[in-house]
């Protein structure tokens, strides 16, 4: 009987995974959808721990007290901005339960006699199931906080290499899976003979948290979009290995969920760069945004910029037909949103067409550009993603660029010695005018110079994007 009640909740779960994933497909039901993914989880968390008398009654709800708190706090101090490098620990975090779940169920098995558990014998499949469970978990911590580090900046968004690199890399590999054949092989004799099995699972613990950082390190900055996504993946196949070690229907379902849809995402996030996964892993470029260096493409000296201002932008705005803004990092560091989204109502009073155009890369995370403009209260029928408007930009009087760089960047598109080169971008430069709001020169996260800035139908406005948006909003409400 309760087993039954188990699995039923466990269903109920897994069908308000699915349907909350599936709601995640759009800006308009994304925000339901994680809240009903996240009932779902509390459903399957609920049911294990209180039918498998795991834990009080009490126990549960000092746990889920102290958690949603921790949770709440988060979510209220962590900027916009902060979103990404807060995603790519929330995977670290996920990824380091997983691991220290599969240690627990080793030193279970040590503490019962097998003899006396009834069949549950450590065996050849468990063990390396445990062992997946603990390297995938490890990879995804350290991977996940080297991100974070270089999403917050406390570590260089420069790609760090080191001599014989590559070389300890395939040496910690070839340790992962020895110490993995050497726990199968053990596995029989196990808890009598357990030596082996805690030794290989060290050894896989200190390879994975080692590899973790030697994968993400090499990469640059202009791959973190890329990289967060992979490692949603990770911290997926490490539940969902978990849950095989457990023998736990939801935390497989939800963990091959979150690992299939995070491939998916990396997949599309790759297309969008014109790059494969193995090249971002292996070959990561761009850099730390302000570094101020050009890293390849055709040299812009000489080339001058045409500089507007506030007053002049105003004009173009409001006398436009069709105005299309393109969001960039940028407009999530000046928290300039709702400035954008103020301005827009105040250009759709006057009968303006205005829409958004978002890039799937731009920002630090997948997303992060829908995220900052949901939060807004941007009208979802307003955001457009770039195969649905690209075509538009011929039509368009005033394209706003508002922080994005490399995504706009014409090189992309004929430079062959550009680091971007054949990545699909915004066809911003197609637009009868372009005004881009920048603080200053400095190349994008692929450390190169903006042919755009220099096209003789682009004006240059300088200065935080906050404070411009808001004078170019004064300056429209007058008019």
């Amino acid at each position: 009987m309760k087993q039954n009640l188990i699995d039923i909740a466990y269903l109920v779960s897994g069908i308000m995974f699915i349907y909350g994933l599936k709601r995640l497909q759009s800006p308009a039901t994304a925000r339901k959808g994680n809240q009903l993914a996240a009932v779902g989880m509390l459903v399957a968390i609920v049911a294990t721990l209180f039918l498998q008398e795991l834990l009080t009654p009490v126990q549960m709800l000092l746990g889920i007290v102290i958690g949603s708190a921790i949770g709440a706090m988060f979510a209220k101090r962590v900027e916009m901005t902060g979103m990404p490098e807060l995603v790519a620990a929330f995977n670290g975090f996920g990824g380091i339960a997983s691991a220290l779940v599969a240690g627990a169920e080793i030193a279970r098995f040590m503490a019962h006699n097998a003899a006396d558990t009834g069949g549950n014998e450590l065996t050849a499949v468990s063990a390396i199931t445990v062992a997946l469970s603990i390297l995938i978990g490890m990879i995804t911590f350290t991977g996940s906080f080297v991100a974070f580090g270089k999403l917050s900046e406390r570590i260089s968004g420069n790609p760090i290499s080191f001599l014989g690199m590559r070389f300890l890399t395939i040496l910690l590999v070839l340790v992962s899976i020895g110490s993995m054949v050497w726990m199968a092989m053990e596995a029989g004799a196990f808890p009598a003979v357990s030596d082996p099995v805690m030794y290989g699972a060290i050894a896989i613990a200190v390879a994975g948290a080692l590899l973790g950082i030697l994968l993400v390190i090499p990469i640059g900055g202009a791959d973190m979009p890329v990289v967060v996504a992979l490692l949603n993946s990770y911290s997926g196949l490490a539940a969902a290995a978990t849950g095989f070690v457990l023998n736990n229907t939801a935390l497989i379902v939800s963990g091959a969920l979150v690992g299939a849809s995070g491939l998916i995402l990396t997949n599309i996030m790759c297309v969008a760069m014109n790059r494969s996964l193995f090249n971002v892993l292996v070959g990561g470029f761009g850099g730390d945004s302000g570094s101020g260096e050009s890293g390849g493409g055709a040299s812009t000296a000489g080339l001058t910029v045409n500089s507007t201002t506030p007053d002049d932008v105003a004009i173009l705005l409001s006398y436009a037909n069709k105005v299309i803004f393109v969001p960039g990092y940028g407009m999530a560091v000046a928290q300039a949103q709702h400035a954008v989204r103020e301005l827009a109502e105040e250009l759709a009073k006057k009968d303006v067409i205005v829409k958004f155009a978002v890039h799937p890369v731009a920002g630090r995370m997948p997303g992060h550009m829908n995220v900052l403009l949901a939060e807004a209260n941007v009208p979802y029928d307003q955001l457009f993603e770039m195969d649905e408007i690209n075509g538009e930009f011929e039509t368009t009087d005033v394209a706003v660029v508002i922080g994005a760089n490399d995504v706009v960047n014409p090189a992309a598109r004929h430079d062959k010695s550009s680091p971007i080169y054949g990545m699909p971008i915004l066809n911003v430069d197609h637009a009868s005018t372009s005004i881009v709001l920048k603080r200053s020169m400095r190349p994008g996260y692929a450390g190169i110079d903006n042919e755009l800035f220099y096209n003789s139908n682009n004006q240059m406005l300088f200065g935080d994007a906050k404070e411009s948006i808001s004078a170019i909003t004064n300056e429209v409400k007058q008019l």
